[in-house]
């Protein structure tokens, strides 16, 4: 069943952040994940939405998403992420 993950980040130093998006798609491309979209111009409906970028992406399982999240060499390109904004990250189980 596929699993997605949801990222919602506030970017607060874009030159920190650079460091993780020049590295990203290579770490990533070693998975099965598939990015749905990125998008930094949301248009909020309802509610309050403090983020500058919303991130969707979608992995065929749970253990395949983890092997991404988990591997040494996403966790270390993550510092700069984490360094240079705050948010949050969610897996979601699909339907069906």
């Amino acid at each position: 069943m596929s699993v997605y993950l949801i990222a919602n980040l506030k970017i607060e130093d874009r030159d920190r952040y650079s460091a993780y998006e020049s590295g990203f798609l290579e770490i990533f491309g070693r998975y099965e994940g598939k990015l749905l979209a990125v998008d930094e111009n949301q248009q909020v409906l309802e509610g309050e939405w403090p983020y500058t970028r919303t991130v969707v992406i979608e992995f065929p399982s749970e253990e395949a998403a983890r092997a991404w999240y988990d591997s040494d060499d996403y966790q270390k390109l993550a510092d700069h992420r984490r360094a240079a904004s705050t948010g949050s990250l969610a897996l979601l189980r699909g339907i069906g």
